[in-house]
């Protein structure tokens, strides 16, 4: 992991996220697979290479969006994620990959999150569940993917962070890339909050003989909403012995201000 380390930058060079002259940047396209998991239909935006050969076998890498947002957002404008990847695969710093958007919250009873509470945060752990059962194997029956742990990745923003966390340590067999941007509290129990129980024992954050190729966790120290949770993160993983990458912004936001330059960084780490 440590022949990533020189390739971090804390923020992009300027115009990365420019679309330039005479480059085709692709479109996320929506699409609908029932979810056994939410038993419901689920939406889902693909991003396909531009060249997509149905005959060449691609990487793929889900990016899972943050609390009360939807598979909408990653897509937006104002993360300009296509011209992010387009440019850096123009200029040879990425791969060709399907980029997986997905809606991340997983309930039967609820359609949407309508809250900050612990009903809604069990939802969002559910995601595991629909990834694993649904999700992936919708996407490997519809497009032309390259399985194995070494041709899939995954990371996410806040709470999609902190799902990606927990997705990674869960199934190291399946994911052989993992990130977070600006990781949410609730990975580990936050002592006294009744709405963040733990998903993990801080002693198991490991991943035993199945390491990651790369483990990225971005995090900017003015971001006022998950606060030092990211170090904590990174603090037990340290004490666990565990290896990993750190990139971190200073005055960047809990928003898209941090979610572009992980792309930036994490975008060039994967596949590679």
């Amino acid at each position: 992991m440590k022949k990533y380390e020189d390739m971090i930058t804390e923020l992009p060079p300027e115009g990365y996220d420019q679309k330039r002259d005479g480059v085709s940047y692709p479109q996320f396209e929506k699409y609908s697979y029932y979810s056994h998991t939410a038993e419901r239909d689920t939406n889902v935006n693909v991003l396909l290479p531009a060249d997509y050969d149905e005959n060449k076998e691609y990487p793929v890498l889900y990016i899972l969006h943050g609390f009360y947002n939807n598979e909408d957002w990653m897509s937006s404008g104002s993360v300009a994620l296509s011209q992010i990847l387009t440019n850096l695969q123009a200029d040879g710093e990425a791969e060709e990959m399907i980029v997986v958007l997905p809606y991340i919250f997983c309930s039967k009873e609820l359609p949407y999150c309508t809250g900050m509470d612990l009903e809604n945060c069990f939802a969002y752990d559910n995601f595991i569940n629909d990834l694993t059962g649904d999700l992936m194997p919708f996407i490997e029956e519809n497009f032309s993917v390259a399985k194995g742990r070494e041709n899939t990745a995954i990371t996410g923003f806040s709470m999609g962070g902190r799902e990606s966390l927990f997705i990674g340590f869960m199934h190291p067999e399946l994911f052989g890339y993992i990130g977070a941007v600006c990781p949410a509290p609730g990975l580990v129990e936050v002592s006294g909050s009744a709405m963040h129980p733990g998903q993990m024992q801080p002693k198991d954050m490991v991943f035993s003989d199945v390491k990651p190729e790369v483990l990225l966790i971005s995090s900017s120290k003015s971001d006022g909403t998950v606060g030092d949770f990211p170090d904590s993160y990174r603090n037990i993983l340290t004490e666990n012995g565990e290896e990993f990458l750190s990139h971190v912004m200073e005055k960047t936001g809990h928003d898209h201000t941090s979610v572009k330059p992980h792309l930036y960084n994490f975008f060039r780490m994967i596949f590679s």
